[in-house]
């Protein structure tokens, strides 16, 4: 049998007193020896107590090594790096502090590299609500619905095999002298960037459905539509690079946006316009609806009714907005 790697757990992290506790939790309970473990956390200089959080509970559980740096820059990619940086692993884990790993998590990740199954190993996602509010439950529902992430399998009903992508993932230190850090100049995205490269060269992006993680969703309407318009902003600037790895599920939202703006201009002089948005909103709604309704009868919660339209609405808006801002400001902007 061979030798177990020691392995380093990188965490980017900000403003996560609400859910870090859980992460820390979870990689407590790993079954993995805790004398080859380490985690490191990269803080964006947090300023609630997040900060506060991990040293109360590195003073109670101090059988688990956790190095905390700053991270002056306070974007993800670059949380990462840092991370890495300081990481003595030979194996490296990326989780995110909206996350909580099942207690095999990193048994079943090194499991998979030691039977050479890819190059970036993850697993899938069980989405849960950060917080216990009608809304946030929502949109934990709507976030693994497939007409809020389209063919993402790693949220859906995964199978086991290579994939274009996988959330966090886990690698050997030394894929990166191959093929590089994460880049720092896209501030999302970061993760499908890495994979694109590993792809490039070769490598295979393995997904294994034993690997499970639970993911804490935004809780707001608000925080949701930031979180997907840095989504659709980032991945123009990723797709300009990489521009054979669009997929058709990513142009929908833009081309959704897009619509809605072009018959609300065209229906200030053309009154077809007018009911043309009228048709498409109502259709629209209508399969939201649905799907709303559907979910509401079978997890006997009737606000999904209207809970689950309003959160995969604001994801499609945000990320086909920012998608489309980002365009346009490429335009002005050299570098853009």
């Amino acid at each position: 049998m061979p030798e177990l790697p020691f392995v380093s757990i990188i965490v980017p992290c900000y403003n996560e007193e609400n859910t870090i506790q859980h992460l820390l939790n979870g990689i407590l309970s790993q079954t993995y020896p805790l004398d080859k473990l380490e985690v490191v956390i990269s803080d964006g200089l947090s300023t609630d107590r997040t900060v506060e959080v991990i040293e109360a509970f590195q003073k109670q559980n101090s059988q688990l090594k956790i190095t905390v740096t700053k991270n002056q820059a306070k974007t993800i990619p670059s949380g990462l790096n840092q991370a890495l940086r300081e990481s003595r692993g030979d194996l490296i884990i990326r989780l995110d502090a909206h996350s909580m790993p099942i207690k095999e998590y990193v048994a079943h990740c090194v499991s998979a590299h030691q039977n050479q199954k890819g190059d970036n190993v993850g697993g899938v996602w069980e989405i849960r609500p950060s917080e216990n509010t009608w809304m946030a439950d929502s949109i934990s529902y709507a976030a693994a619905h497939p007409l809020g992430v389209g063919d993402a399998m790693y949220r859906l009903n995964a199978k086991a095999g290579a994939v274009d992508t996988v959330p966090f993932g886990s690698f050997y230190k030394s894929l990166i002298e191959k093929i590089g850090a994460f880049d720092e100049t896209l501030l999302a995205n970061e993760d499908y960037e890495f994979n694109t490269r590993v792809r490039q060269t070769g490598g295979i992006v393995y997904l294994d459905p034993s690997i499970r993680s639970v993911y804490f969703s935004r809780s707001t309407l608000k925080k949701l539509f930031i979180q997907y318009w840095r989504y659709g902003f980032w991945k123009l600037k990723m797709l300009k690079r990489y521009p054979n790895t669009i997929r058709w599920r990513q142009a929908l939202p833009p081309l959704f946006v897009l619509s809605l703006i072009g018959l609300s201009v065209l229906s200030l002089w053309w009154q077809s316009a007018v009911y043309l948005l009228a048709a498409q909103l109502f259709l629209y709604f209508f399969i939201l609806g649905l799907a709303g309704l559907q979910l509401a009868i079978g997890k006997k919660k009737g606000y999904l009714v209207l809970g689950v339209p309003l959160a995969i609405f604001t994801m499609h808006f945000a990320w086909g907005a920012g998608f489309l801002f980002s365009g346009i400001s490429s335009l002005f902007y050299k570098n853009g």
